[in-house]
């Protein structure tokens, strides 16, 4: 089985296998979706590189499916693994709590891991990257739109308003390849590495615990 169909298939288990409004379950669907779209997109010849855009693909969903299969998973998850059962919780908040988190610790990591299985500078990669997050920024609305809380626009006053307001996706892009680049100039340093990445994840996470603020 090709890399990306593997990845695929380990999401299309846990779909069958978690409760539907699982919180974890919730962000599976999306980025179930995502990843086909990536990988109808790469099969077409939508990108520059496909072996490179498939390797970064493959790298960052794997991060993920780590994540949520470990016993003790990084600190940028812990919020959604937490509170995936919450009933104040609703599910638009569980997708961007998740998407948080892999935006912004999972994919910077995913892009030295793929820099050094492909032996290449970040760079290299930038046009796929862009490519990749352009597939991501794409979805966003249909993600919010298909997850909105009642058929209309939410109120001013309603707090899923204020937190909905406070993310960008864009911005959290933005800040992975930044991250993704200062890792990569830290590789000689591995003292230096740790400490920013373990800062990088608690600082994820803090905005993952934000975005979980019950509203319901």
């Amino acid at each position: 089985m090709a890399p990306m169909e593997a990845v695929l298939a380990r999401m299309r288990a846990l779909d069958e296998r978690l409760p539907e409004r699982d919180g974890v379950a919730v962000f599976n669907r999306v980025y179930l979706t995502v990843t086909q779209t990536l990988h109808e997109r790469i099969s077409r010849g939508a990108f520059p590189s496909p072996r490179r855009a498939e390797t970064l693909s493959v790298r960052f969903a794997e991060r993920y499916l780590t994540a949520v299969e470990a016993e003790r998973a990084p600190a940028c998850w812990r919020p959604l693994l937490q509170y995936r059962r919450h009933p104040g919780i609703r599910p638009l908040q569980h997708a961007l709590a998740g998407i948080n988190a892999h935006i912004g610790h999972d994919l910077a990591l995913a892009v030295v891991a793929t820099c050094r299985s492909l032996d290449c500078e970040p760079d290299a990669l930038e046009a796929d990257f862009d490519r990749v997050g352009d597939t991501l920024v794409s979805l966003e609305e249909q993600i919010r739109e298909d997850l909105m809380p009642g058929p209309d626009l939410l109120e001013v006053a309603d707090p899923l308003t204020h937190l909905l307001g406070a993310w960008s996706l864009d911005r959290a892009r933005s800040g992975a390849w930044a991250a993704s680049r200062l890792l990569w100039s830290l590789r000689r340093s591995p003292d230096l590495a740790e400490e920013f990445t373990d800062s990088l994840d608690a600082g994820v996470g803090l905005v993952g615990r934000c975005l979980l603020t019950p509203t319901g």
